[in-house]
């Protein structure tokens, strides 16, 4: 044998192993981004086709729905959500992938050889990884409970994204409304502090009575000026929701969301009791103590030690030699103590953080369902409210038809009717917020919510 056939086969080996998988390249311009982010609109052909394959239909009107499923489309927070989700699948693929064993290539050269045999004696060694106590087991179930994980993280950010695009739409709604609710208590004042000016100049009045009525008319013109203002930071607001520039919304008619259906007592109950075992950041956190248990069976088997199986052959200056090494670690100082200790504490962390997820899931339904009854109550109070104020308005109207009252009683009732239906607009709002705040909590599901995991059914990323 000689020294060209000795080394051809590990060369060859080496060869074919050194073929490189090619990956097309994702350049990332952040101008170019900028201008797809842009470009986005309602009217993307994509869109309507992702929002027919998820609503069943192509929508006729951007109610809240509708609207929900365009940010589950275009909003960052879920494609990053995806994105780890997806990182996380690709970690579990490597967690499963067998290590590849070394090959060892040791030219020797005797200085003292003989005459008519050859100096060399190269040798080739191998070392294959024998893995013991179902390690790389409990490096995939790692990986399977931090992918799992991950998973549910994008229905959490999906639920965000629907709370906040409904606070959004519901504030943009009332604030509309308010504008005009406020502009018209504005006119009443106007009508009012006019009266009271004519009373002045007829000396039926002193100053003093006028001054608080144009005091409370730029009070009121003030309060209409700031609903108008609030109108568009709230349909601004709705844009950042929806992951739309803002110019993407003009013309746009937007439907506000209706008041969510209202639980009985018993059905309310048991959705609280199911909630807490089946909100995606529970069961994303019940996840991560999955993983620091397989973590600390890791870190248990490792007590066990590995086998380096390693088959060599040696060409010694004419002679054949062959080997078999076998080597494994020899736990002399440690037996993984630590590493044991560490992994145990990191398990009793991750049912501390699963304790606190759980808790602050009870909190968040008991403020709501508190915040939903005294929503309720407000509401009935402000609507028995705005009655009387009708009453008293027609009362008022009435009385200046047969002579007993006059011009200032009718606008000072009207000024109260007004106002009561500012708060009776406020008020349900807030009944609406509550509803919808509840409906969060308790993350009753809602259709295809499973699809939002699946990166493949939607690509709005920037297109380079």
């Amino acid at each position: 044998m000689n020294l060209g056939r000795t080394l051809g086969l590990p060369v060859a080996l080496i060869l074919t192993g050194c073929a490189t998988q090619q990956v097309p390249p994702a350049p990332l311009s952040a101008a170019t981004a900028a201008a797809n982010l842009t470009a986005r609109s309602l009217h993307d052909p994509d869109l309507h086709r992702f929002l027919a394959e998820n609503l069943g239909h192509d929508p006729a009107e951007w109610d809240f729905e509708a609207l929900s499923w365009v940010a589950f489309y275009y909003h960052p927070s879920l494609n990053v959500a995806r994105a780890q989700w997806a990182t996380a699948r690709a970690v579990q693929t490597s967690a499963g992938v067998r290590p590849n064993p070394t090959l060892s290539l040791v030219p020797g050269y005797s200085t003292t050889h003989e005459a008519g045999i050859s100096p060399w004696f190269p040798a080739i060694n191998f070392d294959f990884l024998i893995q013991t106590a179902r390690k790389r087991g409990y490096l995939q179930a790692v990986a399977q409970a931090d992918a799992e994980a991950a998973r549910l993280a994008v229905f959490s950010a999906a639920w965000q994204v629907r709370s906040d695009l409904r606070r959004a739409l519901a504030d943009a709604s009332v604030a509309v409304r308010r504008d005009s609710l406020l502009r018209a208590q504005a006119a009443v004042q106007q009508r009012l502090l006019t009266l009271l000016e004519q009373r002045l100049a007829a000396g039926a009045v002193g100053a003093a009575e006028v001054s608080p009525a144009r005091t409370a008319m730029y009070r009121a013109q003030s309060a209409a000026a700031d609903a108008a203002s609030q109108a568009i930071t709230a349909r601004a607001r709705i844009a950042a929701a929806l992951g739309l520039p803002l110019a993407a919304l003009d013309g746009v008619a937007l439907v506000p969301p209706s008041v969510p259906r209202t639980f009985s007592d018993d059905e309310l109950a048991a959705a609280r009791q199911l909630s807490l075992q089946s909100r995606s950041d529970v069961l994303a956190a019940l996840a991560k103590y999955a993983a620091t248990q397989a973590t600390l069976e890791l870190e248990i088997a490792k007590q066990q030690p590995d086998f380096h199986l390693g088959p060599g052959y040696q060409w010694d200056q004419g002679v054949t030699k062959w080997s078999l090494a076998l080597t494994f670690e020899l736990p002399i100082f440690h037996r993984n103590e630590a590493a044991i200790a560490e992994a145990v504490a990191r398990r009793a962390e991750a049912a501390a953080q699963f304790g606190a997820v759980q808790a602050q899931a009870v909190a968040n339904v008991d403020a709501a369902m508190a915040a939903q009854r005294a929503a309720a109550a407000q509401l009935d109070y402000v609507r028995r409210l705005r009655g009387e104020s009708e009453k008293l308005s027609a009362l008022a109207g009435r009385r200046l038809e047969l002579g007993a009252a006059d011009q200032v009683e009718v606008q000072s009732a009207q000024l109260d009717l007004a106002t009561a239906e500012t708060l009776s607009a406020d008020a349900e709002n807030a009944a609406a917020l509550a509803a919808g705040q509840l409906e969060d909590a308790l993350q009753v599901p809602f259709n295809r919510l499973d699809t939002l995991a699946d990166s493949t059914r939607v690509n709005p990323t920037p297109k380079p």
